[in-house]
């Protein structure tokens, strides 16, 4: 397996490379399990931060990074699930296609966590930014619960992502051929 090395937030890391297809891979950056880069990552997005009120993270990747940021900020975060569970009533859900997932996906909120996002500033964060399409189905269902997002955060952004001027991200993250070569 090829890797690629990177600094995050002054850590260095190895990072697996994943084919998307036969002609495209990407680095994987996984925060599950890793407590020192969480901790930091999220200390220097919310240095970076606008107000907000709430922080919502898509499952599941984002979960460790939302949560941290809120434990380093007192304020409280939502995370919009995959699939409906038990505990959750009447809920609203928006699909999405990411690039790490075979299929199309849900993303839900029950009331409970919609009138936590109802009428309050929103930073919508996740781990990584690459097409958009987490980042797309986490602002419909943000938008479906009436909250107002102020701002986009990621660790680390690839892609297209890049080049945006509405995403707040700490590290570009690159695209690689099948031999690890940066794909600029």
């Amino acid at each position: 397996m090829k890797f690629h090395e990177m600094n995050i937030v002054g850590l260095d890391r190895k990072l697996p490379l994943c084919p998307l297809t036969d002609d495209l891979y990407i680095a994987g950056f996984v925060m599950f399990g890793d407590v020192e880069i969480t901790e930091k990552c999220a200390k220097e997005l919310l240095d970076r931060a606008p107000e907000f009120d709430v922080i919502v993270t898509a499952e599941s990747k984002g979960i460790p990074l939302a949560y941290e940021m809120a434990r380093q900020c007192g304020k409280p975060y939502v995370v919009l699930r995959k699939a409906k569970k038990l505990y959750m009533v009447d809920t609203i859900t928006v699909q999405v296609k990411s690039i790490t997932t075979e299929h199309v996906q849900t993303l839900t909120v029950g009331s409970i966590e919609a009138d936590t996002i109802r009428g309050k500033r929103i930073l919508a964060v996740d781990d990584v930014i690459s097409t958009g399409e987490s980042l797309a189905a986490m602002e419909a269902l943000i938008n479906k619960c009436d909250g107002n997002i102020v701002g986009k955060m990621a660790v680390l952004a690839e892609g297209d992502a890049t080049r945006r001027d509405d995403i707040i991200y700490l590290e570009k993250l690159y695209l690689f051929t099948p031999d690890g070569e940066i794909i600029e």
